[in-house]
């Protein structure tokens, strides 16, 4: 059996299929797996229709297969997935492509760092200095997450991502201080005015 060409991968799709490539397990399991090691914060787990829907293209692609479905009282009706060796192909593939590969995932803040203009310099320093208070307070949380890692002992490899998101968060907040600070000093600032030339000559090219 081979994997549908038209299945488009996802951060959630491989997630659970290197969940399954552990144990065979059943929905609710994988989203408490996923939240348990840490992993909703690099993937979207926080409905589990998504889930559901997740597994489902998955199963249809021929990823992964029902290993069986049982009852007990808590649950009406549990489904167990387990990964198919299409499917262990694919989440080894995938991991490859997404770790050597960049690619362009368009995040909100770029988006709405192209637009930032609109709220003038003075809007424009308030927010962005909300959002670095708001990183110091992420930054916090994850040395928190880190100290506890390494009381548990964890293997480097565990936290991997975890390493990146700090990394990156650091540098993003070294970004956005030197912003609000040239906002502050007035080293960087606009005015509709300086903007409209510039409007113009991008609506004849």
């Amino acid at each position: 059996m081979t994997a549908s060409p038209q299945f488009k991968r996802s951060p959630l799709a491989m997630t659970v299929l290197g969940i399954l490539t552990l144990e065979p397990m059943h929905p609710y399991g994988i989203q408490r797996r996923i939240k348990e090691w840490g992993k909703d914060q690099v993937v979207n787990v926080g409905q589990r229709a998504g889930l559901y829907k997740t597994i489902g293209r998955l199963q249809e692609a021929g990823l992964v297969a029902v290993r069986e479905t049982g009852r007990d009282q808590q649950y009406p009706e549990r489904t167990v997935y387990e990964i198919t060796d299409t499917g262990r192909a694919a989440c080894v593939g995938w991991l490859a492509e997404m770790i050597a590969v960049p690619r362009n995932e368009f995040p909100e803040f770029p988006a709405a760092l192209s637009s930032m203009m609109l709220l003038g310099p003075d809007g424009a320093r308030a927010e962005l200095a909300r959002r670095a208070d708001a990183l110091r307070a992420r930054l916090a949380d994850m040395d928190r997450d880190a100290e506890l890692a390494a009381k548990l002992g964890l293997p480097r490899v565990t936290a991997l991502e975890d390493e990146y998101l700090r990394a990156v968060t650091v540098a993003e907040l070294a970004w956005v201080d030197g912003v609000v600070a040239d906002l502050t000093t007035g080293r960087l600032t606009w005015s509709w005015e300086s903007l409209a030339p510039h409007v113009d000559r991008s609506s004849d090219a």
